[in-house]
């Protein structure tokens, strides 16, 4: 397997594991241990880029917590050892990658659904400090739409005192492409709200997918309108440390969705940081490390 196709390795299992699992991420530039916390599949949107097939059963239906514990420590100790380095999937991830960045919580669902998010919140991070891995980032990966919910604040607050980062997905700049990206009952602006009361608590990652639909990319009116949803953010004091802008790297589930040219990311990232100011970063469809 050539090392370039490393990142395309997101399967949600390593060897026997059911929950967590290694992946070479390109957005974390090291080893990053995800975990599913939605093993059902069943998620809140339905995003028409997503590579989950929610057409089948999965045949886990829940977290078995303990076992989910298990699993991570294990997984800990095998990326910061480097015995996972010894095993045919990653023994090409070249040097500079060869680092543990983060514990990503994702998986086939929206993580924050889980109806004891902070408690296994607290329990990862306390796996990590035990193993003398304080430094290791905890990184949710979220679509924002939960965060009002009072257990869902205390676990955003078990990670800001355990390296905790937000990485909120933000795809749209209108209520009419967000319904169209990601198909939910969740109004648009309930995600805006959200972001920002989180943003005005602590700095947050912004993640934004572009892609072409039926061989089209967003229009200049959508860009713009995007745009104008970071600075309402901001404008309310929220904190915006980074904007992500990507796009299809994997097969999704909809025929309809394919890649942007890398040369679009290009211009959506400058016109992003143009307008408002802040930090983008770009990742390609074709992303090499």
């Amino acid at each position: 397997m050539t090392t370039h196709k490393l990142h395309t390795l997101h399967q949600r299992s390593f060897e026997s594991n059911r929950f967590v699992y290694p992946v070479l991420s390109r957005r974390s530039r090291g080893i990053s241990i995800g975990v599913n916390l939605n093993p059902d599949k069943v998620c809140n949107f339905d995003c028409i880029y997503c590579q989950v097939d929610r057409r089948s059963e999965s045949e886990t239906r829940f977290v078995e917590t303990e076992q989910y514990y298990d699993e991570l420590s294990h997984m800990l100790q095998l990326v910061h050892s480097g015995e996972l380095y010894k095993t045919e999937k990653f023994a090409g991830t070249p040097g500079d990658l060869r680092r543990l960045n983060d514990i990503a919580f994702s998986g086939d669902g929206e993580p924050t659904t889980f109806k004891n998010f902070d408690q296994i919140i607290q329990r990862s991070a306390e796996i990590k400090q035990s193993l003398g891995l304080d430094e290791v980032k905890m990184v949710l990966i979220t679509n924002a739409s939960m965060f009002h919910r009072p257990h869902v604040q205390q676990g955003l607050q078990i990670m800001d005192a355990n390296q905790g980062e937000i990485w909120a997905k933000l795809d749209a700049g209108t209520e009419a492409y967000y319904q169209q990206i990601e198909r939910t009952k969740i109004p648009f602006q309930q995600i805006i709200d959200n972001i920002t009361a989180a943003a005005q608590l602590r700095p947050l990652v912004i993640q934004t997918l572009f892609m072409k639909v039926n061989g089209i990319g967003p229009a200049d009116e959508e860009l713009n309108a995007y745009c104008d949803r970071l600075n309402e953010v901001t404008t309310a004091g929220g904190k915006l440390k980074l904007i992500q802008i990507y796009t299809v790297a994997r097969r999704p589930a909809e025929s309809t969705v394919s890649q942007l040219p890398d040369e679009e990311v290009d211009r959506i990232a400058i016109l992003v940081h143009d307008q408002t100011g802040l930090e983008v970063a770009r990742f390609y469809g074709s992303s090499d490390y």
